[in-house]
């Protein structure tokens, strides 16, 4: 019996493997092709979210073939298999964003009963698209077998009219073809030269985000989240993953070994120190949830008020992913980071190594102006600031990268769904000064707290970005920028504040000091409370009903299920 073998004893396969009982499990292995040797070695999930929904995703199988040869040569057995995906970009301004955050469970959940159906020992998982990053991260963490993370990688920036360009633009072209300022044909040409290749969206979007959180956390292999999709390096992450996932095995390292309290707290600082998505403080809590560990909004919050902004990337700053990559990666972040006091730096990693060996060998790259030191950032608050007040008791979330003015006060505009407000935008129906409100777009009102793009991209092409303000209980892309708060607890569905705002009323919004309040009196307000009564929601069936009977708050990650404190026993441990 070799050290392989050997170790399968003590795996989850051998429950599918091993003894004279499971020769029908057996039987099937050897149809697929599998030899004796195979069948007795540990056995590797390598989970795809491939799909031909979007750029995203059209390049992660062709990645999982390398993952597949990287585990075949280090002495394990692959076996693939495909989860879903829903693709923000696609889904977005219409009712199949209620499909994203949903998806996010969807694709933890199937994840979890693939690897468990089949006793699967580790787990190597590839995302390319918003919540699918998280999605594969949460299955990682509830399974807790050997796992290495990977991203598909980024988008090419693409070119019109001699400037580069991203999705962004073509969303916030919209506004401007609104009101007049661009052309069909002008539209046309960029909505073909936007997108270049495969990849997510290129710039700091929710999957870039999430892509730097899987570094920072731990998860995934130093530079690999950075290299964009169409890189041939990309196979050799791919290769490195597999081959490390089986050391893994073999070490005994888990993801909960990984992603701690403290893992947590620098996936937060790489968050703010990138201007990166405000959905990272959705996802964080839900990560941390898979864990039992309490982490929630305003944990996330606490670091970005401490975090300097030093990464000078898209929507709020000038570059894309593929800039960063090429001046030093996701480790040029977090080295700097760490050496100025911003990171935990005994944190464990699926090197094998901490946070601070990983980042012992990186050195600054001086010849670049993408990231900048920690002690000289753009601005010293980070790029993404928590709210709380009156009219978020538990909470809101807003990004501030890129933005000149954090203070905003002015009547609202009150909408029960976004396409009401989007229409409002594109009919140019509101004032400078207004501050729109969207609600009933919560996890369980919307329901899957949809993200408002189209609207706030629209507001931006026509020139009011900066001009008006936004807070929903739905949420915001990564590509949004402007003043708009997300993310506002209570939500409207269970009877938050935001459900008893009227036109007209003051809200007073200051990220400086953190604050978001509705001035209006108390008594009126008890008032008003009294008179409020639940909306039933648009579904009575099927999946989006499902996830609106089951979804929490926001300020825990909008989870689904009780998560590790509820656990009667580990997976990896069967």
């Amino acid at each position: 019996m070799d050290a392989r073998t050997k170790l399968k004893t003590k795996l989850p396969s051998r429950h599918v493997t091993e003894g004279p009982e499971r020769a029908p499990h057996r039987s099937y292995y050897y149809a697929m092709g599998l030899t004796t040797a195979q069948i007795h070695q540990p056995f590797v999930g390598v989970a795809s979210c491939w799909n031909e929904a979007a750029p995203c995703n059209i390049s992660l199988m062709r990645q999982a073939q390398a993952v597949k040869k990287g585990v075949a040569a280090a002495g394990g057995t692959p076996r693939e298999f495909c989860t879903i995906t829903v693709t923000d970009g696609i889904a977005m301004g219409h009712e199949g964003m209620k499909s994203s955050l949903p998806s996010r469970e969807a694709i933890a959940d199937t994840v979890e009963l693939t690897v468990r159906g089949h006793s699967y020992d580790a787990l190597v998982g590839l995302a390319g698209c918003d919540k699918s990053l998280p999605g594969m991260m949460m299955a990682m963490c509830r399974l807790n077998v050997p796992s290495v993370f990977l991203y598909g990688g980024s988008i090419l920036p693409g070119t019109f009219k001699g400037r580069p360009v991203t999705v962004q633009d073509v969303f916030e072209a919209v506004g401007k073809y609104s009101v007049g300022e661009m052309s069909d044909a002008d539209l046309g040409e960029l909505e073909r030269q936007a997108c270049p290749s495969a990849g997510a969206c290129g710039a700091q979007f929710t999957a870039n985000t999430m892509a730097t959180v899987s570094e920072a956390i731990g998860l995934a292999l130093p530079y690999s989240a950075g290299a964009p999709a169409p890189y041939e390096i990309r196979d050799a992450f791919c290769m490195t993953a597999g081959e490390q996932v089986m050391k893994l095995i073999a070490e005994g390292i888990r993801p909960r070994d990984i992603v701690t309290k403290k893992a947590l707290e620098n996936a937060a600082a790489v968050v703010a120190a990138s201007g990166g998505s405000t959905n990272a403080a959705l996802h964080l809590p839900a990560i941390a949830h898979e864990c039992g560990i309490d982490f929630t909004l305003f944990d996330v919050a606490e670091v970005f008020k401490k975090t300097p902004y030093i990464a000078d990337l898209k929507p709020g700053g000038r570059y894309v992913a593929k800039d960063m990559f090429e001046a030093g990666g996701i480790p040029l972040l977090m080295k700097t980071l760490l050496e100025h006091g911003f990171l935990h730096g005994d944190c464990m990693t699926v090197t094998g190594r901490t946070i601070a060996q990983n980042m012992k060998s990186v050195k600054w790259n001086p010849d670049q102006d993408v990231v900048r030191p920690a002690n000289k950032p753009i601005t010293k608050t980070g790029g993404v600031v928590g709210l709380k007040g009156n009219l978020a008791p538990e909470g809101a979330i807003v990004k501030v990268a890129g933005m000149s003015e954090l203070k905003f006060s002015g009547p609202a505009r009150c909408f029960d769904r976004e396409e009401d407000c989007f229409a409002a935008v594109k009919a140019k129906k509101y004032k400078e000064g207004d501050v729109f409100v969207i609600r009933y777009e919560g996890p369980k009102g919307g329901p899957g707290m949809r993200e408002m793009l189209a609207t706030t991209a629209a507001l931006y092409g026509q020139g009011m970005g900066g001009k008006v303000a936004l807070i929903t209980d739905g949420r915001f892309s990564g590509a949004t920028r402007g003043f708009c708060i997300g993310h506002v607890g209570p939500e409207a569905a269970v009877g938050g504040p935001i459900a008893l705002v009227k036109d007209g009323d003051i809200i007073e919004i200051d990220a400086v000091k953190g604050t978001m309040n509705l001035k209006v009196p108390a008594e009126e307000l008890a008032t008003r409370r009294k008179a409020w009564k639940p909306r039933p929601i648009d579904f009575g069936s099927g999946y989006i009903w499902k996830y609106a009977q089951q979804v929490g708050d926001a300020l825990h990650g909008a989870v689904t299920h009780p998560g590790a404190a509820g656990e009667k026993s580990c997976y990896a441990d069967i």
